[in-house]
C-alpha cells in the first residue's frame, strides 16, 4: 500500500506531458500483452485494446474477458494500476480546466480573437458599454483591460479580463491590440485628480496610437481644456464626460421630451437607432438619396458629422462620403443588403 501511494504521488508531479505519453504506452503494452496472451479470446489486437479501455473505464461490458490464468494476472494488474493511472489524467484534465478559469478570472490568459472591442478602466460606465455591445445580434468579442486582479463580470463568457496597466505595451498586447477593431477608455474614477486622470488616459490613448494606430479610439476626457492634447496624437474620437450629462440635463428641462429622443439614439435597447449605409451608384445628389431612402422607412440625417444636408440636397453627393440614417434593424438591413 506504501508503494501504490508513492508511486501515485510521485505520478501526479511529472507534466501533463509526460503523464500523457505513460498513458498511451501502458495502454499499447497492455493490449499487446492481452492479445499476446489470449489470441484466440480477442482474435485482433484492436479488441485486445478496447478491453483494455473498457476495463480501465470500469465499464466492463463483458463481450470479452480473460479465461486464462496469465490473462486473469493480466486483468488484476490493470484492476490495481490501470483504472488508477486514469483516474490519475481524468485529475489532471479537471486540474487543468480549474487552473485556466482561475487564471482567466484574475485575467492572465492572453486574448486570440479578432475585430474586438477593448474597454479599459473599469467602471459602471464600462458595464453599460458592455451592454450596449452585446446588445447587437452579431456582437463583436469584448476584452476588458483594468488594474484590478479579478474579473469584473466572470459570469459573462463573452468578456475577456486582461489584468495589468492598460499603458503597457505587454498588457495590450495581451489584449491583441493589432488585431482589435476598436479601444474606448474610460476615465479613471478611483483618481481624486481631474488633471491626473486624463493626463493617465492621454497616456493609454499614446500607447494604443503608437502600438496600433488603425484602431478606432475613443477616449472619455474629464476636462475640456486637454482636448487638444488628444487631438495631438490623433484619437478618432472623444467624449467630454461632464459636458454630456450636463447638456442632455439641460434639454431635459428646457425642452420637454427632447431627451427621450436622444436617449433613443444612444441606446439600441429601444426605438430607432443611427446607422451608416453604402451609398447607391443610382443617387447624384443628396437629394436623391434623400428621397429614396424616404420611401424606404429611413431618414437621411448627416453625411459624416455634417448635420445640415437636407439644406444641401441639390448638392451632388461627395465620393468620399459616408452617409447615416435613422430607421429601425429590419429597414437598415433590407436598405444594405439591396446596396
Amino acid at each position: 500500500m506504501h508503494f501504490i501511494l508513492k508511486w501515485s504521488l510521485k505520478m501526479m508531479r511529472l507534466r501533463k506531458t509526460t503523464i500523457t505519453c505513460i498513458v498511451v504506452l501502458f495502454v499499447a503494452l497492455s493490449a499487446t500483452a492481452a492479445y499476446l496472451l489470449e489470441p484466440d479470446t480477442y482474435k485482433t489486437w484492436f479488441n485486445a485494446l478496447y478491453w483494455v479501455l473498457t476495463t480501465m473505464a470500469t465499464v466492463g461490458y463483458g463481450d470479452y474477458y480473460a479465461v486464462t490464468v496469465p490473462g486473469k494476472v493480466l486483468t488484476i494488474f490493470l484492476y490495481i494500476f490501470g483504472i488508477g493511472l486514469l483516474s490519475l489524467v481524468i485529475g489532471k484534465i479537471v486540474e487543468a480546466f480549474g487552473s485556466m478559469q482561475r487564471q482567466r478570472g484574475a485575467g492572465r490568459l492572453n486574448y486570440r480573437g479578432k475585430d474586438h472591442v477593448i474597454i479599459i478602466n473599469w467602471s459602471k460606465k464600462a458595464q453599460s458599454a458592455i451592454d450596449e455591445i452585446l446588445s447587437y445580434d452579431s456582437a463583436p468579442g469584448i476584452v476588458v483591460i483594468d488594474e484590478s486582479g479579478r474579473h469584473p463580470v466572470e459570469h459573462l463568457e463573452q468578456v475577456h479580463f486582461v489584468s495589468g496597466d492598460p499603458a503597457a505595451d505587454d498588457t495590450l498586447s495581451r489584449a491583441n491590440i493589432h488585431e482589435a477593431k476598436a479601444a474606448i477608455i474610460f476615465a479613471d474614477s478611483r483618481i481624486d485628480e481631474a488633471s491626473l486622470i486624463d493626463g493617465k488616459s492621454l497616456l493609454i490613448a499614446s500607447s494604443i496610437e503608437r502600438l496600433a494606430p488603425k484602431v478606432h479610439t475613443t477616449v472619455e476626457i474629464v476636462q475640456e481644456q486637454n482636448v487638444q492634447n488628444f487631438r495631438h496624437i490623433d484619437v478618432n474620437e472623444f467624449v467630454l464626460s461632464h459636458d454630456a450629462v450636463s447638456r442632455l440635463a439641460v434639454r431635459a428641462a428646457l425642452q420637454e421630451g427632447n431627451s427621450d429622443v436622444l436617449m433613443q439614439l444612444l441606446s439600441r435597447s429601444f426605438g430607432d437607432d443611427i446607422y451608416e449605409i453604402p451609398v447607391s451608384s443610382v443617387w447624384k445628389t443628396y437629394g436623391d438619396a434623400f428621397q429614396d431612402l424616404l420611401r424606404q422607412g429611413a431618414t437621411l440625417i448627416a453625411d459624416r458629422s455634417d448635420l445640415g444636408i437636407n439644406r444641401k440636397l441639390g448638392q451632388p453627393i461627395p465620393g468620399d462620403a459616408r452617409l447615416y440614417i435613422v430607421s429601425d434593424e429590419a429597414t437598415y438591413r433590407r436598405i444594405a443588403d439591396k446596396e
